[in-house]
């Protein structure tokens, strides 16, 4: 799936827009704001929601090798985080919509099943 492609799918914000092709695997999502519960418990190639906004989202995105970070309820990211974001090639969307009603689109994609 593109980028583009699940902004759309999602009613959200691509905050990249250069990305809108770049290819994403999914296997499912990962909630949660506390990085080291992140870092224990999300596995590679599920997309992260969280309201964190902060430069450390990216390193833990990269370390896990997620594929997309969403920041939920119109959440923005904190200075130099999209920058980072195109250097290590991991797309930034922004969603309004709370970690609940996200998942719930998201379990309705049939991403989270793949």
């Amino acid at each position: 799936m593109q980028a583009g492609e699940l902004a759309r799918i999602m009613d959200m914000e691509l905050l990249q827009p250069d990305m809108a092709g770049r290819e994403l695997t999914v296997r499912g999502c990962y909630i949660g704001d506390l990085l080291s519960n992140v870092m224990g418990n999300a596995a590679t190639n599920q997309i992260w929601f969280t309201v964190m906004t902060n430069i450390n989202i990216l390193a833990v995105a990269q370390l896990l090798e997620l594929p997309a970070i969403i920041l939920l309820e119109n959440n923005q990211p904190a200075e130099g985080v999209l920058e980072r974001a195109n250097q290590e090639e991991i797309p930034v969307f922004l969603s309004r919509e709370s970690a609940y009603d996200a998942a719930i689109r998201f379990s309705q994609t049939g991403l989270a099943a793949r």
